[in-house]
């Protein structure tokens, strides 16, 4: 079983090791999944079989001792030599390979359940959504508000409650699923989204955009226009560039983009069933909905609300809309 062991930790490491020097696109969430059906495996084979034969080493070491020893008293040998005290404990001692894989179980499990079905660490890698949140922000995202799913394959279970407009949304990227990407529910299905000249209305009524002093881009050291915006019933902040276009460029061929209209002054889409229409609060900065499409249900992960860590800017952290 040593020798076993030794290949399956060495299937994990070579795996996370390739996915680290970019030779395969690795999967945390099967990763994680395969570790708890692994460890779980040895636990339930140290439990049920390797401990209580160990035990059974130990119990018989014990009752020949004592045999021997009653055996010699009967001779009239009180003096007899002794035998290692620790000899049993030793017998008890969990191998390496049972100690690196049963003894690891609980933990990897309760990171399993925790990531799976309550919350779930991310860490901010782009400013399109700024400046609601910042590259480098780690964020904590919700798995159950929008309903149960299953780990890996992201089946819905429950239904909990419906994604609402202005809500801060993580999903797998409709173009390549192995990504997650982070935007906030600009459109929820039925709903007529148009974006025209830096304007965003929804259902034909504009929403709220009242100014507010500009913001310094710490990243590329410009003044961008900054407003608050009601989506929803919640107010956030958003970033417009005056230099950026208001026309979309480079929009790609997606499901449902006869949906979609295109013109100089922007972009009007109807959002289609079991679809959301999604962008980043960097408005003028944003790879969203406006160029690759629609975000399908299937693809959400879970509701953004919590920053618990900033080591650039601990003031940084916090709730957020």
């Amino acid at each position: 079983m040593a020798f076993i062991t030794s290949l399956v930790l060495a299937a994990f490491a070579g795996y996370v090791g390739a996915w680290y020097f970019g030779a395969i696109e690795g999967n945390f969430a099967l990763l994680l999944f395969l570790a708890t059906v692994v460890t779980g495996l040895y636990w339930l084979a140290e439990r049920f079989y390797f401990l209580p034969r160990r035990e059974r080493a130990a119990a018989a070491l014990e009752a020949s001792l004592s045999e021997r020893n009653e055996r010699l008293a009967g001779q009239g040998i009180t003096q007899v030599d002794t035998v290692d005290a620790k000899a049993s404990e030793r017998l008890l001692m969990q191998p390496w390979w049972l100690d690196w894989t049963a003894g690891l179980f609980p933990v990897i499990l309760v990171v399993f359940l925790l990531r799976s079905f309550l919350y779930e660490p991310f860490k901010i890698p782009s400013g399109s959504m700024m400046p609601t949140l910042l590259t480098g922000d780690l964020i904590l995202v919700n798995k159950f508000t929008y309903g149960l799913r299953l780990p890996v394959i992201n089946t819905k279970i429950t239904d909990g409650t419906p994604l609402a407009r202005g809500d801060v949304v993580v999903f797998r990227y409709p173009p390549k699923p192995s990504m997650d990407y982070i935007k906030r529910v600009v459109g929820i299905p039925g709903d007529e989204v148009a974006y025209l000249n830096k304007k965003l209305t929804v259902n034909g009524q504009p929403v709220s955009k009242n100014p507010m002093p500009d913001y310094l881009d710490s990243e590329s050291m410009r003044l961008l226009r900054q407003f608050t915006e009601d989506l929803g019933g919640k107010q956030h902040r958003l970033l417009n560039d005056d230099a950026g276009p208001a026309f979309v460029q480079g929009a790609t061929d997606f499901p449902y983009r006869e949906n979609c209209r295109y013109s100089v002054e922007g972009v009007v889409c109807k959002v289609p069933a079991g679809n959301y229409f999604m962008m980043g609060d960097n408005r003028d900065n944003s790879a969203d909905s406006r160029f690759w499409g629609f975000v399908p249900d299937k693809n959400i992960v879970g509701r953004a609300f919590f920053v618990w860590m900033n080591f650039g800017d601990l003031g940084r952290i916090g709730p957020f809309q």
